[in-house]
């Protein structure tokens, strides 16, 4: 599989990082059957791992550090933090206090003595940047990080945490939902990671599964957890989803003119974008394991980029909700001027 680079750490990664959900996923039915995941994923030339400290309550890191083992050195290892563990209301955020106690339970469950990339799962309104960045920047020095990054959203965000920590430790990476369906990040956070040097990690490429095939005009509701869990977000029948299934549909025929499945068409489109160091995937099976890693090496050409551009244009998204980002600004009413008005 093709290594690339993470931003100016310099560091290898393969085209292709395994995400934690679909390992936890896995592995709260047979943890013998996650291990055999990673495992299938390193052998097909995964070597970048992604994984949330929340995902299955730990659960995805604990798997992790059995799978991974004595080869824990041939893996780039990237953590998030900071979203809930618990009910406990202390547990999460992008706080110093917290950070620096999420981070020895991350080292430990992963059995590990350091983490090459550390970030925040989500902006926090609630901390200042400069706690957050100065925080990271410490745990550098102690040397229980090599790297850390903060999420590309605001992207203004990413602008502001370069000049805080101009002169000293600042961020190496970010991350961001990208996917046909949301290329918001084309106009937002690219441009910011390509001035910056900055790593890109595209999480989401498959839209949570709209461009994994399944949803095609004429096709019954595709059976899946999160039909059942996110209905607004997954039913067919819902009017709100009418334009994502056309949407879907167009890009199912564009992909079976061009000899490819619709999981080719999207990873492969994810993994074209120039600013993009790795794409994170969600294989749940050794199949899927499969079919990913066959996708890692198609390469789309500018007839296909193009008719894929007439289908969504670069810089926009097909519904807002779907764009993973939630901007204080507008999801906090206080912030909307609401208070201001007279």
């Amino acid at each position: 599989m093709e290594q690339r680079r993470m931003g100016r750490t310099g560091a290898p990664v393969s085209a292709l990082t395994l995400g934690s959900r679909a390992v936890s996923t896995v592995a709260e039915r047979d943890v013998d059957d996650a291990v055999r995941l990673v495992h299938e994923a390193l052998g097909r030339g995964v070597t970048a791992v992604d994984v949330s400290d929340a995902e299955g309550a730990g659960l995805a890191e604990t798997v992790l550090g059995a799978a991974l083992g004595d080869r824990r050195d041939d893996v780039f290892l990237a953590v998030r933090f900071g979203d809930p563990v618990d009910r406990d209301p202390s547990r999460h955020g992008n706080g110093r206090r917290w950070m620096f106690r999420a981070v020895e339970r991350s080292l430990e469950r992963l059995g590990t003595d350091v983490i090459d990339l550390y970030q925040p799962a989500h902006p926090d309104p609630a901390t200042s940047l400069d706690e957050t960045l100065d925080a990271l920047a410490d745990l550098v020095t102690q040397g229980k990080i090599r790297a850390f990054g903060i999420p590309g959203f605001p992207a203004e965000e990413l602008v502001e945490a370069q000049w805080l920590r101009s002169g000293g430790k600042s961020a190496s990476a970010t991350h961001a939902p990208y996917s046909i369906l949301t290329r918001t990040a084309e106009r937002t956070t690219f441009p910011v990671a390509r001035r910056f040097g900055l790593g890109v990690l595209a999480a989401a490429p498959l839209a949570g599964g709209w461009l994994a095939g399944a949803y095609r005009n004429g096709t019954v509701q595709p059976r899946s957890p999160r039909v059942v869990e996110q209905p607004h977000a997954y039913d067919i029948g819902a009017p709100a989803n009418r334009r994502k299934l056309d949407v879907a549909d167009r890009l199912g025929h564009l992909a079976d003119e061009s000899g490819l499945t619709l999981l080719e068409l999207a990873v492969g489109f994810a993994l074209t974008h120039p600013d993009v160091s790795s794409v994170v995937i969600g294989p749940r099976t050794v199949s899927h394991v499969d079919a990913y890693a066959q996708a890692a090496e198609v390469v789309l050409d500018d007839e296909v980029l193009d008719a894929i551009d007439r289908i969504v244009p670069p810089g926009t998204h097909v519904l807002e909700r779907d764009t993973g980002v939630e901007l204080p600004g507008l999801s906090r009413e206080r912030l909307r001027g609401r208070v201001l008005a007279h």
